[in-house]
């Protein structure tokens, strides 16, 4: 059956775009439900743990883990976002260029603790940062476009430590009320998306339908968290 978002396309000035006009519904001002609720499933009763945050914007979750004595690495191609992320969070930062990313920057804050690098998701690997012990993906799968989710998926695989926990955040809904982005994840696809690689364990599935769904065309609107481990 062919998948009716599999033409739609986002392009990297229009999430630019986004951030500068500040049309950013996607941002959670108070971080995310999901993530606080499950994040022992993370840890796994680790401290110190290195997280990877792809396509991170200004989320407050990466402030939230760093006070509790993990460090972040985010990647996002505002550099709008990244500067209201230290700047929200009375971080003061330092920002110095990528030598193997033309026209990158990484921006870190005084204690090293988080460190956001201003590039295309595309361009990053485990050559800058080595590999993480947690990954947390909300809003990056459910932008990228069908025809980069595999290179996307490869990507985070790379990044995997061999105790990696990966808690992936998609979204269901009926893609021909909606054409995206964000775009609907089907359980099928993070199947043949990540079941190569990893083993994949539903842990929640939240109603966030509102009075916005309703008015966007969709009938329905459920949040999913999946978490990936490497398979043994």
């Amino acid at each position: 059956m062919s998948n009716p978002q599999e033409n739609q396309f986002t392009n990297l000035e229009e999430w630019v775009t986004s951030w500068e006009k500040g049309q950013t519904g996607f941002h959670e001002a108070k971080g995310s439900k999901l993530l606080q609720i499950n994040i022992d499933k993370v840890l796994a009763g680790r401290t110190g743990v290195k997280f990877f945050f792809p396509l991170c914007g200004k989320a407050v979750d990466m402030k939230w883990l760093a006070d509790m004595g993990h460090t972040v690495v985010g990647v996002e191609i505002s550099e709008k976002a990244i500067c209201e992320f230290f700047e929200e969070s009375k971080m003061s930062y330092s920002e110095e260029p990528v030598p193997t990313i033309p026209g990158a920057k990484v921006f870190r804050n005084t204690e090293k603790t988080v460190s956001l690098y201003q590039c295309d998701i595309s361009s990053f690997s485990s050559s800058l940062e080595g590999q993480f012990g947690a990954i947390w993906d909300r809003g990056a799968l459910i932008v990228i476009n069908l025809k980069d989710r595999a290179k996307y998926v490869a990507l985070l695989v790379s990044l995997m430590a061999p105790d990696c926990r990966f808690l992936l955040d998609t979204l269901l809904y009926n893609p021909e009320k909606f054409p995206g982005p964000p775009y609907c994840i089907p359980n099928e696809e993070v199947r043949n998306l990540f079941e190569p690689y990893c083993d994949i364990e539903s842990l929640q599935e939240e109603d966030i339908f509102d009075e916005e769904c309703k008015n966007c065309g969709m009938e329905y609107l459920i949040e999913k968290i999946h978490l990936l481990v490497h398979k043994s």
